[in-house]
């Protein structure tokens, strides 16, 4: 006698498999991904601006060649090459990036345009990012602009001999670039060997003068602007330049001897204290000039407190010094003053401002689980041009998830989630009078609102070259 159930689990099983003419394709969020940047009109300047690294007519064109290579990076299926040849035969995935099946590229084609960059074109991109980064500022437009800069190591232990992996400070031999970032964005980058360490030449002056610039000559001129930096940093040459321009700063100081001991002997009734919902800090101010600076600046000593006392030896105590020229009466104070931002001088803003650093290098980590670390040629400037590459890929995704994606999933997310939740979808694509069709499950398109992704995608704000 046949148990309940019995019987329609046996109609449900499958006995055997087929193949089907239908086009399907697992990626049919990618086609979100493009209709944005097609309607962004990012395509169009990136044409003007790489259009001669193609020395001949045939082949895919920049466009293309582009446009495939920012979709491989968005998939993030596989950081090898090879994954080109994959999805050529892929006539699914062709269609949901609204290219020609025979349009897919190999990996040598790939190879092939990542070799034809030379160092002056491969520049472009900081231009490239830059303007992007206007473009996201006239969208938000905030009173104030926090940026942050720091290095970040691309471990390519395991990889066979590249030119320009180096060691670095953290034990491992790979490639350091120098990062501008604002919130979840990176807005500006310089891609070095692994030994150059973070305030290597006058990189970083330059690097602040030029993001300055932009921001006043293409945003706002009146704008304030505070750049966080770690003790890696801490050199009166950026400083001075800092002042200069007028902008902020707030650096990590290193905790010399002679500081350790004037605090040591400091009044108590000078200690004040500052506290977040996770921790406490006793703080005091002093002024300080070390040897040969020029100048006396403003410094902000801090001590942690944990659960009802102070619990760690003097050893192990995780002291800190911030010097910060906020609050000493330069054009900045003026400028935060103009904006209702003036707040931002008090001592607790400016401990908030540098413990907030721990949230700016989320975004160094987003990069790595956007991307990869490990780079696939063994030489430099090719090299340079596919994180470049990476990097723009990561802007534009970062941009995408706000302007089409933001009601579903927290802007915030990682690129894992993204992919699982709005790229990685089944969909099959018909053709009907003529038009191409994408086509999702009922469930997808309930779940997701799907009609209201297109939608977003399809009418988001418009990148104007800055």
């Amino acid at each position: 006698m046949k148990k309940k159930g019995e019987r329609s689990k046996g109609k449900t099983r499958i006995r055997g498999i087929g193949i089907t003419k239908d086009t399907l394709t697992s990626r049919g969020g990618l086609n979100l991904f493009v209709r944005y940047l097609e309607n962004i009109g990012i395509m169009a300047v990136i044409l003007r601006m790489f259009g001669g690294i193609r020395r001949s007519g045939k082949g895919a064109s920049i466009e293309e060649l582009f446009k495939q290579v920012l979709c491989n990076f968005v998939d993030g299926t596989s950081r090898h090459l090879v994954q080109y040849d994959k999805v050529q035969e892929d006539k699914g995935y062709a269609l949901a990036i609204e290219s020609k099946p025979e349009a897919l590229v190999s990996s040598h084609s790939i190879k092939r345009f990542f070799k034809g960059f030379s160092v002056v074109r491969i520049w472009l991109f900081r231009k490239l990012l830059q303007r992007l980064f206007i473009w996201r500022l006239s969208i938000t437009k905030p009173d104030l602009i926090e940026l942050y800069i720091d290095t970040m190591v691309m471990d390519n232990d395991e990889a066979e001999v590249r030119y320009g992996v180096e060691p670095t400070y953290k034990k491992v031999e790979g490639f350091q670039p120098l990062q501008i970032t604002w919130g979840r964005y990176v807005v500006d980058a310089v891609f070095r060997g692994g030994s150059k360490h973070s305030n290597h030449k006058d990189t970083v002056e330059k690097m602040i003068r030029h993001i300055v610039e932009k921001i006043r000559t293409k945003y706002r001129e009146d704008i304030p602007i505070i750049i966080k930096m770690d003790s890696g940093f801490f050199d009166q040459k950026v400083f001075k330049e800092c002042e200069e321009l007028g902008i902020g700063y707030v650096v990590s100081g290193k905790l010399y001897d002679d500081i350790k001991e004037y605090v040591k002997v400091m009044d108590g009734t000078e200690w004040k204290q500052y506290h977040n919902k996770e921790q406490k800090w006793d703080y005091v101010e002093l002024m300080d000039k070390r040897g040969n600076w020029t100048k006396t600046r403003r410094a902000i000593y801090c001590r942690p407190w944990y659960e009802n006392s102070q619990i760690l030896f003097e050893f192990a105590r995780p002291d800190t010094i911030l010097y910060t020229n906020l609050g000493m009466g330069e054009t900045i104070d003026k400028l935060l003053a103009n904006v209702g931002r003036y707040d931002m001088v008090k001592s607790e803003k400016v401990i908030e401002c540098a413990h907030g650093r721990g949230r700016d290098e989320l975004v160094h980590r987003a990069l790595v689980d956007f991307g990869h670390e490990e780079l696939p040629f063994k030489r430099f400037i090719p090299n340079m041009a596919y994180y470049y590459t990476m990097v723009l890929a990561f802007f534009l995704f970062e941009s995408f998830k706000e302007d089409v994606c933001s009601a579903l999933i927290p802007v915030t997310a990682y690129a894992t989630t993204v992919r699982r939740k709005i790229i990685d979808i089944a969909a099959k694509i018909v053709k009907k009078s003529g038009k191409l069709i994408l086509k999702v499950t009922l469930a997808t398109w309930n779940s997701l609102k799907f009609n209201v992704l297109w939608e977003k995608s399809g009418s988001p704000p418009k990148f104007v070259e800055a």
